[in-house]
């Protein structure tokens, strides 16, 4: 009687008897308690730039979210975490866009100033481009019902606030190395304009009802940034 080998088939059979199967139900859990937790940010943000802090409450984003009152405490202890947590997506979701346009500016040309200028026309046209306008600004919110925050996040308000003049500053200073100003302009207030130019032109369009207008302004501190920079009449040959 002839020994009985076992297959290639048959041992692989066996093998994967052995090995214990992939768990796939913590990962899903996982995905959709991030997309859960991305879905009370954005209605809590929207809520919030529509009628203010004080007045959005932990049980309209919850029936808006269509969640359990456990299953929002399971992402945020109280409603100063939910700011917390909403203001630093804010502040990512700008920083994305703005690494966005000037680095793809300083790829498109060497010279610092024709990179600046480059990224102010992409991030005008980004701003245009938004559905029904740009939705508000988180930042102001903070800053005009400070006693509603606690102090950690009035203090990631004022700290995104400083990283953005710095980053605008530092745009400036690389110019300013290489063209002259025609006049005198302290570059720490003009990096802060552009800040300025955004909030007040959100501001602006809305009130005008006009989603245009952000990009208007935006364009109108680029002609600026352009002026100061601009060689004067007198050394042009």
């Amino acid at each position: 009687m002839s020994e009985h080998r076992p297959t290639e088939a048959s041992q692989a059979n066996n093998r994967a008897k052995t090995v214990p199967p992939v768990k796939k139900g913590r990962h899903a859990r996982m995905k959709k308690g991030a997309a859960t937790r991305a879905r009370i940010l954005e209605i809590a943000e929207a809520a919030v730039l529509t009628k203010g802090f004080g007045a959005t409450s932990i049980e309209e984003v919850i029936a808006e979210a269509q969640i359990t009152k456990s299953g929002f405490f399971y992402h945020f202890k109280d409603k100063n975490e939910l700011a917390r947590e909403m203001l630093r997506r804010y502040v990512d979701e700008n920083n994305r866009v703005f690494d966005d346009v000037f680095d793809r500016g300083r790829q498109l040309a060497d010279d610092p100033l024709q990179g600046f200028l480059i990224g102010l026309k992409l991030l005008a046209e980004v701003l245009r481009d938004l559905p029904n306008g740009h939705p508000g600004c988180l930042i102001a919110s903070v800053c005009y019902q400070e006693r509603m925050f606690d102090r950690i996040v009035r203090e990631l308000s004022v700290q995104s606030v400083k990283d953005w003049n710095a980053r605008f500053l530092d745009y400036l200073q690389e110019i300013a190395a290489v063209h002259p100003m025609r006049e005198p302009v302290d570059l720490m207030t003009l990096a802060r304009m552009l800040s300025c130019t955004i909030d007040g032109a959100i501001i602006m369009s809305k009130m005008l009802k006009d989603p245009l207008e952000l990009e208007r302004q935006v364009l109108a501190y680029r002609t600026v940034v352009k002026l100061v920079f601009a060689p004067s009449q007198s050394a042009v040959p």
